[in-house]
């Protein structure tokens, strides 16, 4: 990762919490969520949402360096908008009530159907989760192979004690009955149905307002990275 530029640090001050400022507008949001509305406060939303956003994101790439230095961190491509994309939903609101961000492995698009975290903020809940959301249906033969292929490895991961404590367990739909090519006997067949491979942690949204957030966030990804080493590894074959 280059070096913070001096032009960096005055762009993104040391991040500090997100202001209580920033929640109330995203109440007020879901109250009146109509353009007029939003290009009224959009000052709000700048000044307290994404501008603390991007200074989080900006605090978060030394500790991603130490652990995951093939993620891309950037306070710039790493948020998502705050539109909505509202073509194909029966829900017309034209803002989303929450401020989110996708980190991705560098050279990938936000939203890259892959194994990445995913971070956001919302009133009551900051919620932090990794892993892979969405594979498509080549994503997951690779994935299926990997945990067939290398069980002792896959099952270390999600059964080691500092991943336990943290997530608790592996989260996921799944299919009701083997997937083609795997017999039902297969002692990985428990995993090898799900459809998803994630984790994801919640925290009470007074620990948005702290500094501490940061680190708090690290090391939840930190522990999560395992996991989405192997399924990058896997997805990537």
């Amino acid at each position: 990762m280059a070096p913070k530029t001096v032009l960096d640090l005055e762009m993104y001050p040391p991040f500090e919490g997100f202001p209580k400022q920033g929640l109330q507008f995203l109440r007020r949001l879901k109250r009146n969520n109509n353009r007029a509305w939003f290009e009224n406060h959009k000052h709000e939303y700048e000044e307290f949402l994404r501008l603390p956003m991007q200074s989080f994101i900006f605090s978060l790439q030394p500790y991603f360096t130490a652990f995951a230095p093939e993620f891309d961190l950037s306070p710039r491509r790493s948020i998502f908008r705050i539109y909505r994309d509202i073509r194909f939903s029966n829900d017309k609101t034209p803002y989303k009530t929450h401020i989110a961000a996708h980190f991705v492995l560098r050279g990938k698009e936000k939203g890259f159907v892959g194994s990445g975290y995913y971070f956001h903020v919302e009133p009551g809940e900051v919620f932090i989760g990794g892993g892979i959301y969405m594979p498509d249906s080549d994503q997951l033969k690779g994935i299926r192979k990997a945990v067939a292929q290398h069980p002792d490895e896959f099952l270390s991961i999600i059964g080691s004690r500092r991943f336990k404590k943290r997530f608790g367990k592996l989260e996921g739909n799944r299919l009701q009955r083997i997937p083609k090519g795997y017999e039902e006997s297969h002692p990985m067949a428990e995993w090898l149905k799900l459809k998803q491979f994630f984790v994801g942690k919640s925290l009470p949204e007074t620990s948005s307002h702290k500094a501490s957030l940061v680190d708090t966030i690290a090391a939840i990804c930190e522990d999560a990275a395992p996991l989405v080493k192997f399924l990058n590894r896997a997805v990537m074959g």
